[in-house]
């Protein structure tokens, strides 16, 4: 099995906009597993990523893509969303928007690249492949993981012949992968997500949500995580390509600073608050679904960025944000491995001998 084969059970999260192929590699060669976030990619540019992170590493390695049906545009939804966004852009000196050329690139010819491509690893979320797709994965030596954010989303996953499932927690930042119901009914909290996983399917567990220092990784494994998914941990890494005012933000988030928004890209998301979510949150009903604002919002974001301005920057982040800390992605991903396992003896023998009187 695949997480037999790491030195240590950390599969780094793939983060759009934010991981890179440095951050992929500098996981898989510490001995955890890196992911590379590849739902933006062109066909072409996906299998150019597998053959470059292929080349560079012999450790194994995970790709990332959305499964999206095709994009259905209202054009009325779009004109109204265009109108809420104006201001904003106006605020960053953006000319009138233009609609995009197209939403999102298509999931089916990635998904072809990524099969020809055959990465060790592939990763799925906000949607579910069929039995028929996994297969072609499975016969080309990919190990195929689905995300749930429930148990029936986990036992859907194993009926298509997936080889492990993600249990993404509420606690989760980014976005969540919700499939089968609304997000309103899939807030499961990742050790209850992982527990009632384990108990209704046969597959390895893979626990991812909250999870940003040696004592939670502890904690999972011990309720028999196969290996955790940790994201936010490696936000301030050296290799991520996170902007300076998402750093700034993060260094000073404060208290219980994370909520879910769909704001940003029409799709439920956890990230810090700040101006745009508060004030766009009345609209939130209204807003059109992923990838449309996901698209529409994207120009804007990367002006905030450029202008250091954190206020309109989607800043996703999970709920123990506070516990992130800078430094080379391969020493965080040694040190949480170190204080996982620090944090496993010493409940040992705390609790070693007690009920043998």
């Amino acid at each position: 099995m695949l997480f037999q084969s790491l030195a240590m059970p950390i599969i780094q999260a793939p983060m759009l906009g934010v991981g890179t192929e440095a951050l992929t590699l500098a996981v898989s060669r510490a001995g955890g597993m890196g992911s590379l976030a590849a739902a933006s990619m062109t066909p072409a540019a996906l299998g150019a990523a597998v053959a470059k992170l292929r080349g560079e590493t012999d450790k194994p390695f995970a790709i990332n893509l959305f499964i999206l049906p095709p994009t259905q545009a209202d054009a009325a939804e779009v004109r109204d969303a265009m109108a809420r966004l104006a201001p904003w852009r106006e605020r960053y000196g953006l000319p009138a928007q233009n609609i995009p050329n197209q939403w999102a690139e298509p999931f089916e010819p990635q998904f072809l690249a990524l099969l020809a491509a055959a990465p060790p690893a592939a990763s799925f979320t906000f949607g579910i492949l069929s039995r028929e797709q996994v297969s072609a994965l499975k016969s080309r030596g990919t190990f195929v993981v689905g995300t749930a954010t429930t148990v029936a989303e986990a036992k859907a996953w194993e009926a298509v012949g997936a080889d492990a499932v993600c249990a993404q927690g509420f606690e989760a930042g980014g976005h969540r992968g919700t499939f089968l119901k609304h997000v309103g009914e899939s807030q499961i909290g990742t050790l209850a997500l992982l527990s009632t996983i384990r108990e209704a399917v046969s597959l390895p567990v893979i626990a991812a949500g909250g999870i940003t220092d040696g004592k939670a990784i502890a904690a999972a494994l011990v309720m028999g995580a196969a290996a955790v998914q940790i994201g936010t941990a490696y936000l301030l890494s050296e290799e991520a390509n996170t902007s300076a005012p998402w750093r700034r933000a993060i260094a000073e988030v404060a208290d219980d600073a994370t909520h879910l928004t769909r704001v940003f890209s029409g799709r439920y998301a956890r990230g810090i608050e700040n101006d745009f979510m508060r004030e766009m949150q009345v609209f939130s009903d209204e807003i059109p679904a992923y990838p449309i604002q996901n698209a529409l919002t994207q120009e804007m974001r990367a002006a905030a960025a450029k202008a250091g301005d954190a206020q309109a920057l989607s800043l996703w982040a999970g709920q123990s944000v506070k516990l992130a800390r800078p430094g080379a992605a391969a020493e965080i991903t040694r040190q949480l491995w170190a204080d996982a396992q620090l944090a496993l003896r010493e409940t040992a023998r705390r609790y070693a001998g007690e009920g043998s009187a």
